[in-house]
């Protein structure tokens, strides 16, 4: 039996014995389909499986990429919402044991939701962000994965919700910045873009990934993995965000500094020219 606020019942509610729910014992990745197609579906495929393995799931020998899109595509179609949808995928280790699993196996959840558009364009509305500075992002391997422990993601949502932030920007143990809350981080600081290194503690974004290789194509541009202090933000002509969903997110003000948007107009339309050419 158990207690479910405050009802004393059969055990019948599943998160139980869920191991996501109970330790945070899952991995997710969240795609992007336009016009029946996952976006960048290789690199959502690899990442997951690398995940997997470095936190020792047992890789199903079905699980291939081929499966792997065709269970995504087999939702977003029933749901005739393929033309635009954002699906998240998670998997899980199946139920059984305490901090110790049982076993290695594992399960997946997919859903998936509708999207308005089927191509990125950049939102240049006010969005302001400051440093979230309550708790901070571990520079270790585990930080870089998309795991079902967000709770630093949580709590700095909660505080820029109530000072009237879109966003913060995370810091890691060394109190350089590594993220934001939804994304990677960018900055332009004349005729170089940064972004700093996933050893830095930031997550091996799909979209961090894509704009790396864009940002090497702009003649004029330098593209670096480099650190990112606080310090740096005041110095900046641009920040932006980046994920699979929203693209390029601007930056418009950090405390009392305003930044521009050349560069990341000019990545938007080289990224709508990049998925259309695929």
């Amino acid at each position: 039996m158990i207690n479910f606020n405050g009802n004393i019942g059969q055990e019948e509610n599943i998160l139980t014995q869920n191991r996501a729910f109970l330790y945070g014992d899952g991995i997710f990745e969240t795609v992007k389909i336009i016009n029946g197609k996952i976006l960048f579906l290789e690199d959502h495929y690899f990442r997951l499986m690398a995940s997997m393995r470095v936190v020792r799931m047992m890789i199903p020998m079905n699980f291939t990429m081929e499966y792997f899109e065709e269970q995504i595509l087999n939702l977003v179609n029933q749901l005739n919402i393929a033309s635009s949808a954002r699906a998240r995928i998670t998997v899980f280790r199946n139920d059984g044991g305490l901090y110790l699993p049982k076993s290695n196996d594992i399960s997946f959840l997919i859903n998936a939701i509708v999207l308005g558009n089927t191509s990125y364009s950049l939102n240049t509305k006010e969005y302001e962000v400051d440093l979230y500075k309550d708790f901070y992002v571990t520079k270790q391997l585990l930080s870089s994965l998309k795991t079902t422990n967000k709770m630093i993601n949580i709590t700095g949502s909660i505080y820029a919700h109530e000072n009237d932030l879109a966003n913060c920007l995370l810091l890691n143990d060394s109190k350089n910045v590594v993220e934001a809350l939804q994304g990677n981080v960018f900055m332009v600081i004349g005729q170089k873009l940064i972004t700093p290194p996933v050893s830095e503690g930031c997550l091996n974004g799909i979209m961090r990934k894509q704009i790396l290789a864009l940002g090497r194509k702009v003649e004029g541009i330098e593209v670096v993995e480099e650190i990112i202090s606080p310090f740096d933000l005041q110095k900046a002509d641009e920040l932006f965000l980046t994920n699979v969903i929203m693209g390029i997110q601007p930056i418009s003000k950090y405390r009392k500094k305003e930044f521009t948007t050349n560069l990341a107009h000019l990545l938007v339309q080289k990224l709508n020219e990049s998925i259309s050419e695929n």
